[in-house]
């Protein structure tokens, strides 16, 4: 699973990555809402947990922002302020669940279990495109019935081909999805990445999958 944690307190949001880390959750971290609806529309998640309070605007805002881009991404809002008025708020901008702070991080880690298992057609356990067979919850690739180890970036860029398939991804996209915000993008590791995954998934299998699209980014599919 991975979830997109917006949240401006570095040691809580450290705390939750450490935690959800524990459960084999992968966490992306944004501290702002500009970054976070940066994260949300680039990157593919489970759940999103978004504070209220942030620096540079509201947690309502940017949750009312997502889902009038249609991101259906299940949204859980947490915030110090536990009134009835705010809960109606954040349910009203298209929240799905409500969190007051202090919480016990059992409770958090549920909640979002919960709301990943409520939405599941957002994330496929499986994914198969031509003979290439994707088992996201456990990891595993096949091509043609062949067994195919994978790398953990590797996986990731190959997790997000496979979830956007057809569509022209360009670089952005794809380093908000496979780095962290210390990912150069000017540099050349993503097509070092992305011959790697071709040299495994596509040299020795027909048809091709990975499509570099001159000036646009890459293509996955037939």
């Amino acid at each position: 699973m991975r979830i997109l944690i917006v949240e401006d307190d570095p040691e809580l949001a450290a705390i939750l990555a450490q935690g959800f880390g524990e459960h084999h959750i992968e966490v992306v971290v944004a501290r702002t809402v500009g970054h976070g609806r940066e994260r949300a529309v680039l990157g593919t998640y489970e759940v999103i947990v978004l504070d209220v309070l942030l620096p540079d605007g509201s947690g309502f805002d940017l949750c009312a922002a997502l889902r009038a881009r249609r991101i259906a991404t299940p949204i859980l809002m947490l915030t110090a302020r536990d009134t009835v008025d705010d809960r109606v708020r954040g349910l009203e901008a298209g929240a799905d669940d409500y969190l007051v702070k202090p919480f016990a991080f059992r409770e958090l880690l549920a909640r979002v279990r919960a709301l990943a298992r409520r939405h599941p057609a957002l994330a496929p356990e499986q994914v198969r495109i031509a003979d290439l067979a994707v088992d996201l919850a456990a990891r595993r690739v096949e091509r043609a019935g062949r067994p195919i180890a994978l790398t953990a970036r590797e996986f990731a860029l190959l997790e997000f081909f496979a979830r956007h398939e057809g569509a022209v991804v360009d670089r952005a996209a794809i380093a908000a999805h496979v780095w962290d915000d210390n990912h150069d993008p000017f540099t050349n590791v993503l097509e070092v990445l992305v011959r790697r995954l071709r040299r495994k998934i596509d040299d020795d299998f027909d048809p091709k999958l990975i499509h570099t699209i001159r000036g646009a980014g890459y293509r996955f599919g037939v």
